[in-house]
């Protein structure tokens, strides 16, 4: 929604409702106006030509703003802006003259009547358009803002169409006098009044020194002044991103400590396995180890007995039979240590045993 002073700062700048001829084409003066609602200028030509008396478009003359509508960025067809003591009208055909008090005048524009000889004292510091130069235009007509407290006055309500975020329209009044900054022209005794504090009673936005009549019906505050807060929210912001930094770095601390606890139950874990791993290996070896030995043992008993000197000797291959590969267990891994273990059995030629003849 659209501040009333917005409405009013709009309808007083140079916007221009342009029509859709070209530099040539045929147009009616009688056809230029300003829109209802919103006040705009319109013209049947284009937004860089105005309606020339012979009824034809025609490049504009002069120009209002920095950046007028309708001129390309950095164009060099832009007219020129009007010097001192110049005013360039709502056709922007060619600069005039500023008109002098009593004159007739376009609407809201205030920049077309002549300032007062002390307009220093009159002007407008607040930057809300109220007066240009200490002059305005009020009902069509050049006069200045310099009638003091409980004086007559002149008073003009401009009802401007607004539009809601949901695209519906509603009425926004804006109420302009000729009384000195500072105080209001009253639409009922058409005097001039001292505009009120905040926290008083009012009925319109031009009653306030803040130019804020809230829907309670009392002043509220300057809503185009700066926020300003207390020195001690400032201490409070800085201890909190203070705390804040800190708390952010603790936290990380303490999860950094959590998660390489974790990292070192799980290297721990697999340690304990290797190690389970490892141990069951070795008692692998060292059952198979017993297996062989016994087995050997029970060989040398079944061929030589147990006081045989044989009994301890390694079985060898039969070099005679068929080439058999050797067995056994090798490379072991322990306890962390590497082990090379190699257990060949090898069969040895059993000897013929002979009776007491000498008979095999």
């Amino acid at each position: 929604m659209l501040l009333p002073t917005t409405l009013f700062f709009l309808s007083w700048s140079s916007a221009v409702l342009a029509g859709s001829a070209n530099f040539g084409d045929s147009c009616s003066v009688s056809n230029n106006r300003l829109q209802v609602g919103t006040y705009q200028f319109y013209t049947d030509c284009n937004s860089v030509t105005y309606c020339a008396s012979n009824g034809t478009c025609a490049h504009r003359g002069c120009r209002k703003d920095d950046f007028p509508f309708g001129y390309p960025q950095g164009s060099d067809d832009l007219p020129p802006k009007c010097g001192k003591g110049q005013f360039c009208p709502d056709e922007m055909d060619a600069c005039l003259d500023v008109l002098p008090v009593g004159s007739a005048c376009q609407m809201n524009r205030d920049d077309q009547c002549q300032g007062p000889p002390n307009y220093k004292d009159l002007l407008d510091t607040t930057n809300r358009g109220l007066n240009v130069n200490g002059s305005l235009c009020l009902n069509n007509v050049c006069m200045w803002a310099n009638v003091t407290e409980n004086e007559d006055c002149v008073v003009q309500n401009t009802a401007y169409i607004g539009y809601t975020a949901s695209g519906g329209e509603f009425i926004d009044i804006v109420s302009r006098g000729n009384c000195r900054v500072g105080l209001y022209c009253d639409a009922q005794s058409l005097k001039c009044l001292q505009e009120k504090d905040l926290g008083e009673a009012c009925d319109a936005d031009k009653e306030c020194s803040t130019w804020n009549c809230l829907s309670s019906g009392v002043c509220g505050p300057d809503q185009a002044l700066d926020r300003h807060v207390s020195p001690w929210v400032y201490v409070v912001v800085g201890i909190s991103i203070v705390a804040g930094m800190f708390g952010t770095l603790i936290g990380l601390f303490f999860l950094h400590v959590k998660q390489r606890d974790a990292e070192r139950e799980r290297r721990l874990q697999y340690w304990r396995e290797q190690n389970t791993f490892h141990q069951n290996l070795s008692q692998m070896r060292e059952a198979a180890r017993t297996s062989i030995t016994g087995m050997n043992s029970a060989h040398s008993t079944f061929y030589g007995g147990n006081n045989s000197d044989d009994s301890h000797a390694p079985m060898l291959r039969n070099t005679s039979g068929p080439s058999r590969a050797p067995s056994g267990l090798r490379n072991y891994v322990g306890d962390g240590e590497d082990y090379e273990e190699s257990v060949v059995m090898q069969q040895q030629p059993v000897q013929p045993r002979r009776d007491l003849n000498g008979h095999s």
